[in-house]
């Protein structure tokens, strides 16, 4: 079969791949902080409302939550440098006034890491309806002025990530290298005749992902993102290629609390449907399954909502935090036609998961 991606056959919308497994949280979706003016650069989500507040007394800038999956950490920067802008305006160290102590510094500078790991309930392979437990790494950063964030079990890195800075927040582009690590029907296959085949390989995917984040659409403290990311496997798995359009929503509740978002598409071409969806003779005569010849088209649409909550309710200093996800996606096409999904498994996939971060 050609390994082409068959855009013509998108009216027949096929394969499913939003599979969240090892993190599929991506979903990815992470959020791109600008602190008054820059997102991911660890500022984004304090908006000019924090900024005109009055200096706190206790030296406790205006915590921002931060979001597990990079959104958590650059939202919380953004606050920082909103909030310490205001703060610079007071009177000088050892003028009538002056409070007795120092500034406190955000932990969101130019160069941050947000590391976690958690534990998320997955379905077994793509289309199964058995559900195993799977480890949940983070990684979450911005590093030698690029921004870092998760993409499944992968990363993004944002070649455009700002520097922390002063100002009321823009519009901002988004671009960078995508990486992503597909381990579907590697191994823990529960369903015992999906088990009697022969396992698939591992695939690493890499490709390229743009995006454009619109500060304060609904309210100040907001921030809405259209991307699109294109990835082709590298190693000698599905050799398919990937496309992933998707919308991303993010907004700030009080001082410890930050929600996100993510909507999206899955196109996959002909290689990539043939290697996880077909059905050969061989294999048909081993698993009793039908011969089943899958075609590439829209995979899935699916959506996921991730909850961070700062464990003392000041985003800006780091620590630890806490983050929650739920998400579900519907297969399409031979996605669901496939008899791995349509006689083996469900069509309907869900995923939930709980993680611990750190940020310094």
């Amino acid at each position: 079969m050609p390994r082409s991606f068959n855009l013509s056959s998108l009216n027949k919308t096929r394969r499913a791949a939003l599979y969240f497994g090892v993190g599929v949280f991506a979903l990815p979706f992470a959020a791109q902080a600008e602190a008054a003016g820059t997102e991911e650069a660890g500022t984004e989500e304090a908006g000019t409302e924090e900024a005109q507040e009055p200096a706190p007394e206790a030296i406790r800038i205006a915590p921002q939550p931060v979001l597990s999956l990079a959104s958590a950490r650059e939202s919380a920067a953004q606050q920082a440098n909103a909030a310490g802008s205001s703060q610079t305006q007071g009177p000088p160290a050892g003028a009538p006034g002056a409070p007795p102590f120092a500034m406190q510094k955000p932990v969101f500078d130019d160069t941050w890491v947000s590391l976690g790991i958690g534990a998320g309930l997955v379905p077994s392979y793509q289309g199964s309806d058995d559900y195993i437990v799977f480890p949940l790494p983070l990684i979450v950063g911005r590093v030698g002025g690029v921004g870092i964030r998760p993409n499944g079990p992968g990363f993004v890195l944002d070649v455009f990530s700002p520097e922390p800075s002063f100002g009321q927040r823009k519009t901002r582009l988004s671009a960078g290298p995508a990486f992503r690590i597909r381990n579907d029907r590697v191994a823990q296959i529960e369903d015992e005749v999906v088990e009697t085949l022969e396992d698939l390989d591992l695939a690493i995917e890499v490709g390229g992902n743009v995006g454009v984040s619109f500060p304060g659409v609904f309210n100040p403290r907001d921030t809405l993102t259209l991307q699109t990311q294109v990835r082709w496997d590298v190693a000698g798995a599905h050799e398919g290629m990937l496309v992933e359009p998707s919308i991303g929503y993010r907004r700030i509740f009080g001082t410890g609390v930050l929600l996100q978002m993510n909507a999206g598409l899955q196109f996959v071409d002909d290689s990539y449907a043939e290697y996880y969806f077909s059905v050969t003779p061989e294999q048909s005569a081993i698993s009793g399954l039908p011969v089943f010849d899958a075609q590439g088209g829209l995979n899935s649409v699916g959506s996921t909502a991730i909850l961070n909550f700062d464990l003392d309710g000041n985003a800006l200093n780091g620590g630890f935090n806490i983050y929650t996800i739920v998400g579900y996606t519907r297969l399409l096409n031979d996605g669901a036609d496939t008899p791995f999904t349509d006689l083996r498994g469900d069509a309907n996939q869900f995923v939930g998961g709980i993680g611990v971060g750190y940020t310094f």
